[in-house]
């Protein structure tokens, strides 16, 4: 049975637990480092990106999960996740960095901000039922970030309606500024785990 983990140091990481056991794969939630050994993925999820950071410093986690990322292991971050797995946040603070992107933190404004709004991604028909392909992702964005600028081999996967880049691909690499745990549609944790494949 595939084995996944969620970083589990702070933030919403038990429905990221609750959506892979859905899947039938056997997920873990990771906080020292020796839970990370054998995964075939793992998910930092949202919370607050500066105190995630922080305890993953205290824990020794941020080397481990790097290392993860450069042997092609797939790992996936959202909104929080996001802004650790950037590196660029356009400000001092502890990250993991590999992913070629520029993350503004926050960037919709304060908590009564958060929205919900349909996002086509057409990344996702490949993992889809006939009955789901084409069909609109519902996206929860709460105090958001979003990316302001992508490198050379980062996959644009979702914008808002303004153009603005709010899911991208890096090779192992998957970056989501809203929360696909909060939604009733699999298709996001689907598609993660077929990158392993």
């Amino acid at each position: 049975m595939p084995r996944y983990g969620v970083l589990a140091l702070q933030g919403d990481f038990i429905e990221h637990v609750q959506a892979l056991r859905s899947l039938g794969v056997e997920a873990i939630e990771v906080r020292l480092p020796e839970q990370l050994q054998g995964l075939d993925g793992l998910i930092i999820p949202g919370g607050e990106s500066t105190t995630i950071g922080k305890l993953a410093v205290a824990y020794n986690l941020v080397d481990p999960i790097r290392r993860m990322a450069n042997e092609g292991i797939p790992i996936w971050g959202t909104c929080a996740g996001m802004i650790l797995l950037a590196k660029d946040v356009g400000q001092i603070q502890p990250l993991i960095g590999v992913m070629d992107i520029t993350v503004k933190r926050n960037a919709f404004g304060r908590q009564v901000d958060s929205f919900e709004t349909d996002l086509l991604i057409p990344a996702l028909d490949a993992v889809s039922t006939a009955e789901e392909r084409g069909k609109p992702f519902r996206a929860i964005f709460i105090r958001a970030p979003y990316i302001q600028k992508v490198g050379p081999g980062v996959e644009e996967l979702a914008h808002l309606a303004d153009g603005t880049v709010v899911a991208a691909r890096q090779g192992n690499l998957l970056a989501t500024a809203f929360h696909p745990e909060l939604a009733d549609d699999t298709r996001f944790h689907r598609y993660f785990l077929k990158m392993r494949s």
